[in-house]
């Protein structure tokens, strides 16, 4: 379906050798190739879809990081953010399955390219001379994507799990005042407390790399590069420090028993 595009190419050679091949398809008038994953077959729409779905991410990052500060400095406003986002119909009706989708084509557009770059290197792991070629970021992207994966899933049994039977299975009445005092009692236990400060501290590194590069995958490159990798860099330690900060504040300043 797509001529061979070179992955080494300039991104933004390769970005127009891509268009190139989108067009061939459409003048084909073979509309049943005209699929999702016929399109991203090619390396390089590969990467531009596991870029976008990526900023997306880091766009939600921030808003939920911006949510989350809020049960640092007012507990009220916590509550009335927390009640609006987990009952307003726009936001569980269209916007969270979106997410959703988002989180689960992001990891396994992950996956598959890993795999297709095991595949095709040239140059295998045995001979592979690590720092020298790339960071360690860079070079474990596939690790500190497992790790935020299976704390993703650790999140969901956190949060996500217990207002889905709260509010569906148990059918209990709207309490706009419960979320900041259920949000302390998580971070109670200082060992799940570890396990997020361990995972945000996998997600800057992933962010290290992932954000700065996801700007060249989408053949942004232009006088304002320079720029936007340094805030890519800055956003990536400063996001996972804020939500680190939050766990460790939240469980220093546990609620006495009777509010739990």
């Amino acid at each position: 379906m797509f001529r061979h595009i070179n992955s080494k190419l300039p991104i933004n050679k390769s970005y127009c050798l891509l268009i190139r091949n989108l067009r061939c398809i459409f003048a084909s008038r073979n509309l049943e190739n005209l699929t999702i994953m016929g399109i991203i077959s090619s390396s390089i729409a590969r990467k531009v879809a596991m870029a976008l779905s990526g900023l997306f991410l880091v766009f939600f990052l921030g808003q939920h990081l911006v949510i989350n500060t809020t049960a640092v400095l007012s507990p009220d406003t916590f509550n009335s953010w927390s009640h609006f986002m987990g009952n307003n119909g726009l936001v569980q009706g269209l916007l969270q399955p979106i997410l959703i989708f988002g989180v689960v084509f992001h990891f396994v557009m992950g996956f598959v390219l890993e795999l297709k770059n095991r595949s095709s290197r040239a140059v295998k792991y045995a001979s592979y001379k690590g720092a020298t070629n790339a960071s360690w970021a860079s070079r474990n992207m596939i690790i500190s994507g497992l790790v935020i994966l299976s704390f993703l899933g650790l999140h969901f049994y956190d949060f996500w799990i217990p207002e889905m039977i709260h509010k569906y299975v148990e059918s209990h009445p709207e309490d706009p005042t419960r979320y900041y005092t259920e949000t302390v009692h998580k971070f109670e236990n200082p060992v799940r407390v570890g396990l997020y400060v361990v995972s945000f501290g996998l997600l800057a590194m992933h962010l290290w790399h992932g954000f700065a590069s996801s700007f060249q995958s989408v053949g942004f490159n232009n006088k304002y590069s320079v720029a936007l990798t340094r805030f890519a860099k800055a956003y990536a330690i400063l996001i996972p420090v804020g939500f680190i900060f939050i766990a460790i504040y939240l469980h220093l300043n546990q609620l006495p028993p009777s509010s739990h």
